[in-house]
């Protein structure tokens, strides 16, 4: 599951790095995606509205199993 979180994390991080920031995968457990956004990800006021639109949109589509995408 780990494999296939960080897949779709891949396919996101160029538009995060465009901005000047990236996204660490820190832990997947019990249907939550535990991330890390850092670089200017990690202090834009925008980045709530990244996380959940973004990020956690992307996983669920592809694994409806993730119940939620939490910033650590």
């Amino acid at each position: 599951m780990r494999e296939q979180v960080e897949a779709i994390l891949d396919k996101l991080r160029p538009m995060l790095m465009m901005d000047g920031g990236n996204i660490e995968l820190v832990d997947v457990k019990d249907g939550e995606v535990f991330v890390q956004l850092v670089g200017a990800c990690g202090m834009c006021p925008s980045s709530t509205m990244t996380l959940k639109m973004g990020v956690e949109r992307a996983i669920k589509e592809e694994m409806p199993e993730i119940k939620r995408v939490i910033q650590v």
